[in-house]
């Protein structure tokens, strides 16, 4: 299958279907393994995902992009489902340059930790040169939080701060604080849905939401409902991994790293089913039913 475009997933999700709108899994990448599980959850749930790839991921890989990022279009352009590949929480912007010859075709611009004039300014420069160059590109307003480890569950968007901000950066989606937090280990986050669909009426890009991990299920499916289109999902995956290594490795003799890394991303792809699956209320309805 041609290896698709993020904003062509996350628009078609958006524009819902006679079941409602869907929300498009994306899934943070940080190994071969993440992404092979990542594909083939997609191909058992018969939806569509993202591949993303944090800046933090390409500096566990020495700096370089092209290895993995090369290794994801690759998989894309082989699955049987669609699958997108996007950068992902970039700062830097030499790496924010290098994305569109490294075959990403969107990025995710951070400039979250600026104070919000200074925010709205650099985005605002990304957000042109991604445009030049063909890149669909998202930004994030409020302080999310959990990047750091410290869990930011407070922190909210403001509805007209997020309208203003789109339409001076020109961004094409807009990840909003509206109760997650990144690496949670827990789903214990309570989102503020009230405050999504305030977000949602003020705003004219799809919203997209970070540390989904530590959501809890049935919040998910209403935060897609009330207007978030883009799941980011991270250390769910991780948490999948890691767990299904450290009972295969309960086998003190076992060497061969194709041992624990098989079942790690089996249950890794289960993992992602389950969460797609989550996202389109086709499956959810049918669930409800049982």
């Amino acid at each position: 299958m041609p290896l698709t475009r993020t904003g062509e997933l996350v628009e078609a999700a958006r524009s819902g279907d006679p079941d409602g709108p869907r929300g498009v899994g994306a899934f943070n990448v940080i190994t071969i393994e993440h992404a092979e599980a990542i594909v083939t959850g997609a191909e058992l749930a018969g939806m569509p995902a993202i591949l993303q790839i944090s800046q933090n991921a390409i500096a566990y890989h020495q700096g370089r992009v092209a290895p993995l990022a090369t290794a994801c279009v690759r998989l894309a352009e082989e699955a049987g489902a669609p699958i997108a590949v996007h950068l992902d929480h970039v700062e830097d912007l030499d790496l924010l340059h290098r994305a569109a010859d490294a075959g990403f075709g969107s990025v995710m611009y951070d400039a979250s930790r600026l104070q919000y004039a200074d925010n709205l300014e650099a985005t605002r420069a990304a957000a042109a040169w991604a445009h030049d160059n063909d890149l669909w590109i998202e930004a994030e307003l409020g302080d999310i939080g959990g990047k750091d480890g410290v869990h930011s569950p407070t922190a909210r968007t403001d509805p007209d701060d997020a309208a203003r901000y789109v339409a001076g950066t020109g961004v094409d989606a807009l990840a909003v604080a509206v109760g997650s937090s990144h690496a949670m280990t827990t789903k214990s986050a309570r989102l503020d849905l009230d405050l999504i669909r305030r977000i949602r009426a003020a705003v004219p890009v799809p919203l997209v939401l970070h540390g989904s991990s530590g959501v809890l299920e049935d919040d998910l499916r209403q935060a897609v409902t009330a207007g978030l289109t883009k799941i980011n999902v991270g250390t769910q995956l991780n948490v999948a991994f890691t767990g299904a290594v450290r009972t295969a490795l309960a086998d003190t003799a076992l060497t061969d790293p194709r041992k624990y890394l098989r079942p790690a991303r089996d249950h890794m792809a289960t993992t992602v089913a389950e969460v797609l699956r989550l996202l389109d209320p086709a499956h959810a309805q049918a669930a409800a039913a049982l």
